[in-house]
């Protein structure tokens, strides 16, 4: 396959034959982990989660990140409910924004506690400069 990002997550190809997963045509702003235990991998978008900010907890569920999903199933209806109980005639849908802003945070969070680590260097940097891992 023809990589459409002109492989800018490694434009020499020298971690090639280090990790296996640096040849992977993912977009600048994408990291990859993976967790040295059972050698699975994950590739996820380091920002803003506009999937999560216009589907909800939707992305969560495809991901198989059951945890943040019922985490943001929970925390909608403690809002909803808040609202219909206090009949506040709120139409701003305030936990969807917020979870659009922080979910990838969350999602990359929970699986370095699962035991997930940067896959390459490209992926270590992005998310040590957005603040996702500490070193």
């Amino acid at each position: 396959m023809q990589d459409p990002f002109k492989n800018q997550n490694d434009p020499d190809n020298q971690n090639q034959n280090q990790n296996p997963f640096s040849n992977l045509p993912l977009p600048p702003n994408y990291a990859t982990v993976v967790n040295p235990e059972n050698g699975q991998v994950r590739a996820a978008k380091v920002g803003i989660s506009w999937t999560t900010l216009w589907f909800g907890p939707i992305p969560a569920m495809m991901r198989g990140d059951w945890y943040n999903f019922a985490l943001m199933i929970v925390l909608d209806l403690i809002y909803f409910l808040g609202i219909s109980m206090f009949n506040l005639q709120i139409g701003l849908p305030i936990p969807a924004i917020v979870f659009g802003m922080i979910y990838n945070l969350m999602y990359f969070r929970h699986l370095f506690n699962l035991g997930y680590q940067p896959a390459d260097e490209h992926s270590k940097k992005i998310l040590t400069q957005s603040r996702y891992w500490k070193e």
